[in-house]
């Protein structure tokens, strides 16, 4: 199912700017589309990451079908949907088709075959989750809650506009923090560099989809240091995870520094006093 939910909203004290994280789910199809938008910064489930047995059952317990099939005409917008008997057929041939796939699947992951290759041949019918963090939304919305926009993309745009809506963002001063991810259990328990370092670590766990609720934090900080010691490092998770230090537009956030960048420019301990 095609759903979107804050998990950190806060908005800049010192310059107003407001950051969103919300953690969402669509259909796989669609994300070389969400892709675009480079004011965003993602994390989303790996292919090359989940078991080929794991992606085979998403399939075949909830395959992700189109919301319609749309009739063949010549550009980019389908004609309007075919209706009936038709599209109930249309829908039964997408779902052949995926257990066709999960055939396919089983029968390369019996020959030794990598994740990273088989998963490919599952993803048309997979749902998929990410992590999406911005300052800006405007440029999303108007391209993707547009009639012209593919429905499954239009609706996850409709979804995502609606969950921010209804949102309430939390001040936070040049000291303090955006961290998703983060309890107010979190905050009583960990230092805040940890706290930090565990906030990056869960938004990477989308990777992997263990977002089951299991609380480690000592688990999400050995992740957060495999992820940041790495050669090449991982620092795309640490991208959710900022505090407004700075009024410029830094990367892609208004009026937010990302964690990323601290750690990229090597400047790590300009964060001891931004408690």
């Amino acid at each position: 199912m095609i759903y979107a939910k804050v998990i950190a909203d806060s908005i800049s004290g010192v310059h107003g700017n407001r950051l969103t994280t919300l953690e969402v789910n669509m259909h796989r199809f669609v994300l070389s589309e969400l892709n675009t938008h480079r004011a965003m910064s993602r994390n989303s489930a790996s292919s090359r990451a989940i078991p080929v047995r794991k992606m085979i059952d998403m399939v075949r317990t909830n395959p992700a079908i189109p919301i319609e099939f749309g009739s063949a005409k010549k550009g980019m917008q389908a004609g309007p949907p075919i209706e009936g008997k038709d599209a109930d057929t249309a829908r039964g041939i997408w779902v052949d088709a995926s257990e066709c796939a999960c055939s396919h699947a089983e029968e390369l992951l019996g020959l030794g075959v990598h994740k990273q290759v088989v998963n490919r041949i599952l993803e048309p019918f997979l749902w998929h989750r990410a992590i999406i963090s911005a300052t800006e939304w405007n440029n999303f919305f108007q391209q993707r809650r547009s009639p012209l926009a593919q429905p499954e993309i239009r609706a996850l745009a409709d979804a995502i506009h609606d969950a921010i809506s209804a949102s309430v963002p939390t001040t936070a001063s040049f000291l303090e923090w955006h961290m998703p991810y983060i309890t107010e259990e979190d905050r009583e328990e960990l230092s805040l560099d940890n706290a930090r370092k565990v906030s990056a670590a869960r938004c990477a766990r989308v990777s992997y989809l263990n977002h089951e609720g299991k609380r480690d934090t000592k688990a999400d900080i050995a992740l957060f240091d495999k992820l940041s010691t790495a050669n090449p490092p991982h620092w795309s998770p640490l991208e959710h995870v900022a505090c407004p230090y700075s009024p410029a537009t830094e990367r892609n956030f208004d009026g937010w520094t990302q964690l990323r960048w601290f750690y990229e420019k090597k400047v790590v301990h300009f964060l001891d006093p931004l408690r």
